[in-house]
C-alpha cells in the first residue's frame, strides 16, 4: 500500500487554531442583500464551491450532515461545467455542497470556508507574506471593500495555520505558489 501523499493532518487541532470569524460581526449580512439567492456570495455554492482536503471530508463525514460531495448540479441560475471544474481539482482536494447558510456549524467550516475570500499570497521571491483576495470576488465579497474590518485575530490564525501546514505539506505551498504567480 501506499503512503499518503500529504502526512496526516489534526483537522481538530487545524480547525481550532483556524476559527476567528473574518470581522466582528455578520459580514454576510452586508452582502446577502445584494445576491439575488439572498444568501452571502461565500456561502452560495453557484458562486463560491468549497473545496476540502479528502482528510477533512474523513473528518467531517461521521461528525455532521452539513456538507455532501458537489454533484455540480446544484445550481439552477448559473450552471456550472461539472467536468471543468473537478479536472481543475487536484486529487488531495474535493467539491463540496452544504446546506446552507441557514444550516451552518461553524465548529465544521471547511478550510476554505475559514480562508475566504482570501489566500497565502506567495511572493516572486518566494516568501509567504500574508493574505491576498480572490479578485474574482471583489465585486461581491462586501470584505473586499472593507478590507478594515478584518480582525487582526483572524489574520493572525490565518497566518500561523498556513505557516504551519506549508511546512508539513509543501505541495500545498508549492499550489500557492503558482495561484499567487498567476495572480502577478
Amino acid at each position: 500500500m501506499n503512503p499518503p501523499p500529504f502526512p496526516r493532518l489534526d483537522v481538530r487541532r487545524f480547525y481550532d487554531g483556524f476559527d476567528a470569524p473574518v470581522t466582528d460581526f455578520d459580514c454576510g449580512q452586508k452582502c446577502a442583500p445584494h445576491n439575488p439567492g439572498g444568501k452571502p456570495f461565500c456561502c452560495d455554492i453557484c458562486h463560491a464551491v468549497p473545496v476540502a482536503f479528502r482528510q477533512e471530508w474523513d473528518y467531517l463525514q461521521p461528525r455532521t450532515d452539513l456538507w455532501h460531495a458537489w454533484r455540480g448540479d446544484e445550481c439552477t441560475a448559473e450552471p456550472l461545467d461539472p467536468a471543468s471544474l473537478c479536472a481543475q481539482t487536484p486529487e488531495h482536494l474535493m467539491l463540496l455542497a452544504c446546506q446552507g447558510p441557514a444550516h451552518c456549524q461553524r465548529e465544521y467550516r471547511a478550510s476554505s470556508c475559514r480562508e475566504f475570500p482570501f489566500f497565502p499570497y506567495i511572493t516572486a521571491n518566494d516568501r509567504f507574506i500574508g493574505l491576498a483576495y480572490e479578485w474574482e470576488f471583489e465585486e461581491k465579497c462586501w470584505v473586499i471593500s472593507n478590507l478594515w474590518a478584518v480582525t487582526a485575530r483572524y489574520r493572525a490564525e490565518f497566518i500561523r495555520t498556513y505557516d504551519e501546514l506549508f511546512a508539513r505539506w509543501p505541495d500545498e505551498y508549492e499550489s500557492y505558489y503558482a495561484a499567487s504567480e498567476e495572480m502577478r
